[in-house]
């Protein structure tokens, strides 16, 4: 297998799709994978001795859910060109208790776990191209450190954007914050305001005005780890899972219940489609009660 191959069968990973709704427990589990061979040279490990760090990726990163279940991707990834796993098996035997009393393990098959470690480089590029294809920017870093991977020593690739939507949001809002108003430039560059989608770019959502929203970069992150979203009335609802010291309550709490700033024109105002995907796919609830 060459590099090229590799890089091309993790972008095409065959992955559950429906309605713009996320799916990145395969990526996810690669990730961590990744970071088995960058820190420990590890090909393949027991699902029982991983489970419940695979779980809390999902919980952090995945989309909110009930439950969560490391083992589907855990075991499906066999399908896709670079996992295996020890032993067989069946599609409806496929369950956390299984796994443990049959001692599955699972990691990247042989060919792929040498072409990993004779390239370095290639696990850093397999982890951007996860990272670019299913994640916005403000996760990459909070992945790379649960994950163990570290590319301090490497350049990091980003996907392009549409520069003109970040243009485009900027001037909806003023060139502030929707929510906190924040707004400094150095001499003529505005910093620490950005352009964020509502629905995100990964799971399809448009580079329209009616898909963003202006945020500084802190918000930005809250919004895009679910700590806040919007309700169909620009409402700021802050998850009850949010609690935190210094800064909580200046820069979270005391929006919440609160209005975003409204853009220039009517028609730039937040699509209720887009809002009602980040409330499904994105925020952390339950919701905190609405004054």
């Amino acid at each position: 297998m060459e590099k090229e191959e590799f890089l091309q069968k993790i972008s095409k990973l065959n992955i559950w799709q429906k309605n713009g709704e996320r799916a990145p427990h395969k990526p996810l589990v690669l990730l961590f994978a990744l970071g088995k061979i960058q820190n420990e040279q590890m090909q393949a490990f027991r699902f029982e001795e991983v489970e419940d760090s695979l779980e809390k990726l999902l919980i952090d990163f995945g989309p909110p859910r009930k439950s969560n279940h490391p083992e589907q991707p855990f075991v499906r990834l066999k399908n896709d060109g670079v996992w295996k796993i020890t032993k067989p098996v069946p599609s409806t035997s496929i369950s956390k208790r299984f796994l443990r009393q049959e001692n599955i393990g699972g990691g990247f098959t042989d060919e792929a776990y040498q072409l990993l470690l004779a390239h370095p480089e290639l696990v850093q590029e397999a982890a951007y191209t996860l990272l670019n294809l299913h994640f916005p920017d403000t996760f990459y870093e909070d992945i790379l450190e649960a994950v163990g991977l570290d590319f301090s020593n490497f350049s990091m690739q980003r996907k392009k954007r549409d520069p003109k939507f970040r243009d485009k949001i900027l001037r909806a809002y003023g060139y502030s914050c929707a929510v906190c108003g924040f707004n400094v430039r150095l001499g003529h560059t505005l910093v620490g305001i950005e352009a964020a989608h509502i629905k995100w770019h990964q799971a399809g959502g448009p580079d329209i005005e009616e898909n963003g929203i202006a945020l500084c970069s802190l918000h930005h992150k809250l919004f895009d780890r679910g700590v806040f979203t919007l309700n169909p009335e620009r409402i700021l609802i802050v998850s009850e899972e949010a609690h935190g010291t210094n800064g909580f309550e200046e820069w979270l709490l005391k929006y919440h219940s609160k209005p975003i700033a409204k853009p220039i024109s009517q028609s730039y105002e937040p699509d209720q489609s887009f809002l009602s995907w980040h409330v499904k796919e994105v925020f952390k609830g339950p919701e905190r009660y609405i004054y």
